[in-house]
C-alpha cells in the first residue's frame, strides 16, 4: 500500500493545522517549530516497519497520526454522549496527547528511526521495508516522546504525560498498574487515556482493514476442501485411527462418523 505525493502533501497541512487550531499559548509555536525542524524526515516517514503492522510506507507516521487525532475527537463526543465525565480533561489535552503519542518513532532528534531495507528477500518474504537504526540507543516509544518533548521544551499537563505514556494500553506490560488497578484510589482519574488508546488502536485497525482486509476476504470466499476419510489397499485411514483408539464408546462414535 501506499499513498500519492499529493496525499502526503496534504496530510501535513492537515496536520499542522490540528496544531494551529487545537493547541494554544507558547506551546502552539513550539510544536511547529519543532516539527518544522524535522519535516523532511516526518513527511516521508512510516508508522511501523512491517507490512503486517500498519501504514509502512513513506508519509505513513503522518497518515496515521492524523487518524489518530480525528478518532480521539468522534471518540469524546462519543464518551460524552454515553455519560462520560468528560470535565477531566480539556480537548486541548486531548489532541495535543494524539498528536504526539506516537513521536518517539522518529528517532533521537539527531539519526532517525526508519532506514528504507536493502535486503530483498526479507522486503519479499517478511514484509519488512524498513530497519530499525542501530545507531539509536534503545528507548521505548512512548518513553521517547515525552524525552524529546522535554528536550524542546515543551511543557506537558499531568493528563499529556499520562496520555502519552500509557497510549499502548496492555500492550505494554509496564501500563499494568494504570490499566488493572483494583483499589478506587489507584485507578486513573481521567478518561483521556482510555480514549487516547482506543483512538490508536481504532486508527490502527482501519489502516490494516485497508491493507489486508481485501485479501484476507478473497482468501476466506475461496471454495473449501470437504476432506473425507478414504480407503487403500491396505489399510484405510479409518480402521488406523480406530486401531488407536482404546475406547469402545470413541470407537463407536469414530465408526459412525
Amino acid at each position: 500500500m501506499s499513498i500519492s505525493a499529493e496525499k502526503i502533501s496534504s496530510n501535513w497541512e492537515i496536520f499542522q493545522g490540528y496544531i494551529n487550531k487545537y493547541i494554544t499559548g507558547d506551546r502552539k509555536d513550539q510544536l511547529l517549530e519543532f516539527y518544522n525542524q524535522h519535516q523532511d524526515e516526518l513527511v516521508l516517514m512510516p508508522a511501523s516497519h512491517k507490512t503486517a503492522y500498519h501504514n509502512a510506507f513513506p508519509g505513513g507516521y503522518i497518515d496515521h497520526v492524523n487518524r489518530v487525532i480525528e478518532c480521539a475527537i468522534q471518540l469524546h463526543s462519543v464518551w460524552e454522549k454515553m455519560g462520560a465525565d468528560i470535565t477531566t480533561y480539556t480537548i486541548e489535552e486531548l489532541v495535543f496527547a494524539a498528536i504526539n503519542h506516537d513521536l518517539g518513532k522518529m528517532g533521537d532528534g539527531v539519526e532517525y528511526s526508519h532506514i528504507p531495507s536493502k535486503d530483498e528477500w526479507r522486503k519479499k518474504n517478511m514484509g519488512e521495508m524498513y530497519q530499525f537504526n542501530k545507531k539509536i540507543a534503545y528507548m521505548s516509544v512512548p518513553d521517547r516522546s515525552l524525552f524529546l518533548l522535554s528536550q524542546a521544551g515543551i511543557k506537558l499537563t499531568y493528563n499529556e504525560h499520562l496520555a502519552i505514556k500509557l497510549h499502548d494500553g496492555l500492550y505494554d506490560p509496564a501500563n499494568e498498574p494504570y490499566f488493572k488497578s483494583y483499589m478506587v484510589e489507584t485507578k486513573p482519574r481521567t478518561s483521556l487515556i482510555y480514549i487516547v488508546h482506543h483512538a490508536d488502536m481504532m486508527a490502527a485497525r482501519i489502516e490494516f482493514e485497508k491493507e489486508w482486509l481485501p485479501s484476507l476476504k478473497n482468501g476466506l470466499d475461496k471454495p473449501k476442501n470437504n476432506y473425507t476419510l478414504k480407503s487403500n489397499k491396505k489399510t484405510t485411514t479409518k480402521s488406523k485411527a480406530l486401531g488407536t483408539i482404546k475406547s469402545e464408546g470413541l470407537k463407536n462414535l469414530f465408526d459412525n462418523l
